[in-house]
């Protein structure tokens, strides 16, 4: 299984929603099953239909939880500070603007907070390089620059 790289506070956020997740949607599920069952004929049940399949997508959530949290590398955020890594946050200049991003696994990327993959086009040029190195993205509208002016 591939690892799965999440901060401290992350991992935390999805042990919680899984718990959340096994001890209460699990309960409204096996009541909709319930209800659905007491209409009778399954065969020809709709609400009997949209019961199971909501127990197949909740334990297909539930199991992939399970699976991140167990695959999890937990990662010290702020880095080394000499060069850009998982857990970093780097502060970037391009087209006279700057802006800074934390560098983090999939599961914890939101770019509306800037919380960017390290596998995402940006993180991946990113990675590795150290303070006044310049790396270069494609993006739909042409290549960016970006100057990396601070790492933490």
């Amino acid at each position: 299984m591939p690892e799965k790289y999440l901060t401290k506070d992350g991992l935390e956020k999805l042990k919680v929603e899984l718990d959340r997740l096994k001890k209460e949607e699990r309960i409204k599920v096996a009541k909709q099953l319930e209800e659905a069952i007491s209409f009778g004929d399954l065969s020809e049940n709709a609400a009997y239909d949209e019961a199971k399949e909501a127990q197949a997508l909740l334990e297909g959530k539930i199991a992939n939880l399970e699976n991140t949290i167990n695959n999890a590398v937990v990662i010290k955020e702020g880095g080394n500070g000499k060069f850009v890594d998982i857990g970093s946050t780097v502060t970037v200049k391009w087209n006279n603007k700057e802006d800074s991003f934390a560098i983090v696994g999939e599961e914890e990327s939101n770019p509306i907070e800037k919380r960017i993959s390290f596998k995402s086009p940006l993180g991946k040029a990113l990675l590795k390089k150290t303070k006044g190195s310049k790396v270069s993205v494609k993006t739909p509208s042409g290549d960016i620059e970006y100057l990396i002016t601070e790492i933490k």
